[in-house]
């Protein structure tokens, strides 16, 4: 018999008191709340989930701006949390070495995330790497100090955090089974908790914080809410006393280490080493399987080490730690952690279920950035850091199917340290999301990226004629910008500038909005005016509270009251979220996905209107079809609703028709356009299009850390049209003024490009001041330079200013430029 007794209420139930949960209640303690309830199936604080077996390594340099920067916040506060007079972390500092040429190059690659995320590292040489490790192999090439990262027993800032709780209000109980939920229905299709059901009783709450780590899967299953990850085993093991630590007196103070080449870790225990490894492939768990307290051998997490796995690892530690040759084995498991499809946590608010919220699949390296977030989140209506890549809203879903998690997480663990290029694919599983237009596109030799299950050309081998017929402004790639690319993409860049090109914008999200009130709605939500005559396309972002840009799409009025809303395909889920979220809960405005519904092609060029007007008896003149109009036309025999905007910076439209009629249009335009050249052109350069043309990217250029005025699309904001949501705080921001600003900048060299993501440096002599960071770059093939977009303090941001972006150890000039750099006053797409 227990010898507590549960309350029957609280304001939020808190599930799991690993290290998650633990920083959850925290968080929400520090911003406040005070009836926290904190439940945990095993007993406090040794749960028997990951927290309790993990070995506690924080590496905080990631190329994720939001990972890096929970991980960092997760340093700085366990460094100052002591748990019974002692310190919860150890700040000994962290090597990741080079076993290779490539290894050594992304290692300067890496020192330059460090520097734009705001963590001090370095690329050292192989004896400054010995001076911290005398062990280290006399092959390594050299390696990345990072003096700040820190290693913990994960256990202790749990429960530390949680004493700190328990003193500000929140209670915590070991023992307590979740066995389901009670859940309201509502009036809209998510239902809503209203109670969490335990082997001790029932808590009424409208509010869950699910951190179930390994066991999410079954535990949002109890509440119908699917949660993509899958958890996996991996290897750790303790060698016995090793010669080279002899007499240490400490537990450990040698940095931690990385060997990513062979995908493993270490750090110091005292006389030994622990070593954990990803060098064997993915051993994946089904959430159900894992056994409960009372009947592990071990722990839940834990399971028996199989030494089969390990060979590979065991001689590559020998290789890089000469000293570990031949030792033996104490402690040694296969410990389970959480690995999701795309390598980053689930957090959020369930699109299923009302008031159950998901802070899931996060490591001990971010868990106390990703509590912090959570409990803002949840307190304030939204989080200080943008969470876009861990929002749970990201998932479409073919993303929640067991076959697409289980491959795509096994993936995710054999690639956790290999080199990753950003624009490298994943193989399988593909040809999940097809457009009417594959058959055609496969024709025409498209070599396809995916993105959010759709299949995309990126570029076509068809068009590798047209580098000898068109005159192709372009830089000579090598190594790491040329991968994953083709100088193809120049030359169907220049033929979309110079004739015309079809593009397959197919997986643009369409929603309708509709009903009396859709009007009132929209303009509720859009910073623009959306009060306009029948037949006008506004462009317009939509802002969270406090003025971060949550939406970036445009807005077709089709009738009185009704909207068609266009946005990028991969944030469908994500924006008709927050759309629905603030429509009228009586029912007076309603929101509609089509997206299934409708394919579309974007038909742009000098050539556009001479095209359609072959295959169209519509007025397409600049009289009869301005520019930001929408109109319904015919194609042939297709009946078609065309919107006369560009994203690409040419005359043309974007083309809607019905699905099951898309080939018919594909085919049509094509063949009436052959005498006029048309061309299919892919991702790549629709991207360096816009880019030339200053067109911003929702997820990279703009997002919710920055506001309109900072973003330089404060043409888009109509402050006298009447309230929206974060008016109040722009008219702070106007007041106050802008400290960065989103700058155009060219790199000097005209050969040169970068990927994105570098550093920018004040560039003055002797000059070392991290301005910022690069938010999208690519190479302008009208224009002959390379493009950088980042946002600078505003005494940089004035044009002629020179800067410099640090690219793999290397300082590239670059010069802040007016913006747009192709077409400025927009007269060619608007011809």
């Amino acid at each position: 018999m227990s010898d507590f007794t549960l309350p029957k209420h609280a304001r939020v139930v808190v599930i799991g008191a690993g290290i998650v949960g633990c920083s959850v209640a925290y968080h929400l303690t520090k911003l406040g709340w005070r009836d926290v309830v904190v439940v945990e199936q095993g007993p406090l604080f040794e749960t028997g989930g990951s927290t309790s077996h993990a070995p506690g390594l924080v590496f905080q340099v990631n190329p994720s701006k939001t990972m890096a920067g929970f991980a960092k916040y997760t340093v700085d506060l366990w460094s100052e949390l002591t748990l019974n007079g002692e310190p919860c972390a150890k700040n000994v500092g962290s090597l990741e070495v080079a076993w290779t040429p490539e290894r050594l190059a992304d290692l300067k690659r890496k020192a330059g995330y460090g520097k734009s995320w705001g963590i001090e590292a370095h690329v050292i040489s192989p004896g400054e790497a010995r001076e911290f490790i005398p062990m280290l192999s006399e092959r390594i090439l050299g390696a990345l100090y990072v003096p700040s990262d820190i290693q913990t027993n994960a256990t202790m800032p749990a429960e530390s955090m949680a004493r700190e709780a328990e003193r500000s209000g929140a209670s915590f109980y070991g023992g307590v089974k979740v066995t389901g939920f009670a859940i309201d229905g509502g009036t809209h299709s998510a239902g809503k908790i209203s109670a969490v059901h335990t082997s001790h009783g029932d808590i009424n709450t409208d509010l869950v914080v699910a951190c179930a780590g390994i066991w999410a899967p079954k535990l949002g299953g109890y509440a119908g809410v699917p949660i993509p990850l899958s958890p996996m085993e991996h290897l750790y093991a303790v060698t016995t006393p090793v010669e080279g630590l002899a007499g240490a007196t400490e537990e450990i103070s040698q940095p931690l280490l990385r060997h990513q080449d062979e995908a493993m870790y270490f750090r110091q225990v005292g006389e030994s080493y622990g070593i954990g490894s990803y060098n064997h492939e993915p051993l994946l768990v089904d959430a159900d399987d894992i056994l409960d307290h009372q009947d592990a051998p071990i722990a839940p997490a834990e399971k028996e080490f199989t030494s089969q796995h390990f060979e590979r690892a065991a001689a590559a530690a020998g290789e890089l730690l000469p000293g570990l040759k031949g030792v033996g084995l104490t402690r040694k498991f296969n410990g389970m952690f959480s690995f999701t499809t795309d390598g980053f946590p689930v957090l959020g608010e369930a699109p299923q279920v009302k008031g159950f919220w998901s802070a899931q699949a996060v490591w001990i390296t971010q868990a106390g950035g990703v509590g912090r977030a959570v409990a803002e989140w949840i307190v304030n209506g939204e989080p200080t850091t943008d969470l876009r890549e861990c929002d749970i809203r990201r998932f479409h879903p073919h993303a929640y199917t067991r076959s697409y998690v289980r491959a795509r997480a096994a993936q995710q663990y054999r690639e956790v340290y290999d080199i990753i290029h950003p624009r490298q694919q994943m193989e399988h599983p593909r040809n999940l999301r097809l457009t009417p237009f594959f058959a055609r596109q496969q024709e025409l030799g498209g070599v396809f990226f995916e993105n959010a299950g759709w299949e995309r050309p990126q570029w076509y081998a068809a068009n590798e004629g047209l580098l000898d017929s068109l005159t192709v402004m372009g830089e000579t790639r090598t190594g790491w910008e040329a991968r994953e690319w083709s100088p193809t993409v120049a030359a169907e860049h220049v033929a979309a500038r110079e004739r015309v090109a079809m593009f397959d914008m197919t997986p643009f999200a369409k929603f309708e909005v509709t009903g009396p009130c859709a009007l009132g709605a929209l303009q509720r939500l859009a910073t623009n005016q959306i009060n306009k005559p029948i037949g006008s396309i506004t462009y317009t972002s939509m802002l969270t509270p406090s003025g971060g840009i949550k939406c970036d799409l445009t807005v077709t009025r089709l009738a009185e009251d009704r909207f068609m809303v266009v946005t990028g395909g991969a944030m469908s889920i994500h924006d008709f979220a927050w759309i629905e979220a603030h429509l009228p809960s009586d029912g007076s405005a309603r929101i509609t996905d089509v997206s299934a519904s409708l394919c579309c092609i974007g038909l742009w060029g000098p050539r556009a209107r001479d095209l359609l007007s072959r295959v169209s008896d519509d007025d397409l003149s600049n009289d009869g079809f301005p520019y930001m109009s929408a109109r319904h036309i015919t194609i042939g025999e297709v009946p078609a609703l065309a919107l006369r905007i560009s994203y690409v910076g040419e005359l043309g439209w974007e083309i809607y028709a019905p699905s099951e009629q898309g080939l018919r249009l594909w085919d049509i335009l094509w063949e009436v356009g052959q005498p006029l050249g048309v061309i299919a052109a892919g991702g790549g350069a629709f991207d360096s299009l816009r880019l030339e043309k200053g067109y911003r990217l929702w997820g990279n250029d703009i997002h919710t850390e920055y506001n309109p005025y900072e973003a330089g699309i404060g043409f888009a904001v109509r402050m006298r049209k009447g309230d929206f949501i974060g008016r109040d705080a722009l008219r702070q921001v106007r007041t106050a003024g802008v400290s960065h600003k989103l700058c155009c900048m060219t790199l000097d060299d005209a050969d040169a490009v970068v990927m994105g993501k570098e550093p920018i440096i004040d560039s003055s002599m002797g000059g070392d001041r991290v301005l910022g960071y690069v938010t999208s770059a690519n190479y302008g093939h009208s224009i002959g330079k390379g493009i950088v977009y980042g946002y600078l303090p505003s005494e940089y941001a004035e044009v002629g200013t020179k800067v410099d972006v640090l690219y793999f150890g290397n300082r590239l000039s670059a010069t802040v430029a007016r913006e747009p750099l192709y077409d400025p006053d927009g007269s060619k797409m608007k011809a």
